[in-house]
């Protein structure tokens, strides 16, 4: 890993593929800072190859991948303490996103609301 690694969300990776309009990620990945997850590139790749777009999942592919480690006691007291601060319907994969990016001192980018209503009790970098 290297020395500073910001896990890009697939919100992220989802709006670049549409605009390319995210100077934010550009620059990360000129700097050689943007890292992946299994769980990311699951998300994404389905579609990648069902439009033919293996040039962008070749280079998904290529950026450093960290590996995941599921505390699923972890997952579910952090989902007890999203209902006790008013914030439902939080997905299961976006709790492991935030399990990972604490216990592996992560930065996350990503665009979704979740993860910013989670940032106000939980110790995380978000960009």
């Amino acid at each position: 890993m290297s020395r500073y690694s910001v896990l890009v969300d697939s919100s992220v990776w989802i709006q670049y593929f549409k605009s390319a309009d995210t100077p934010i990620l550009d620059q990360l990945l000129e700097e050689d800072f943007v890292c992946t997850n299994d769980l990311i590139l699951t998300e994404l790749q389905p579609v990648l190859v069902h439009r033919g777009r293996h040039d962008i999942l070749e280079g998904l592919l290529a950026l450093e991948r960290i590996p995941l480690r599921i505390d699923w006691q972890l997952i579910s007291e952090y989902q007890l303490m999203n209902l006790k601060n008013g914030i439902n319907k939080v997905g299961i994969p976006d709790l492991i996103i935030v399990q990972q990016v604490i216990d592996q001192k992560l930065t996350l980018f990503s665009f979704d609301k979740h993860f910013k209503l989670m940032h106000n009790f939980l110790n995380f970098d978000l960009i």
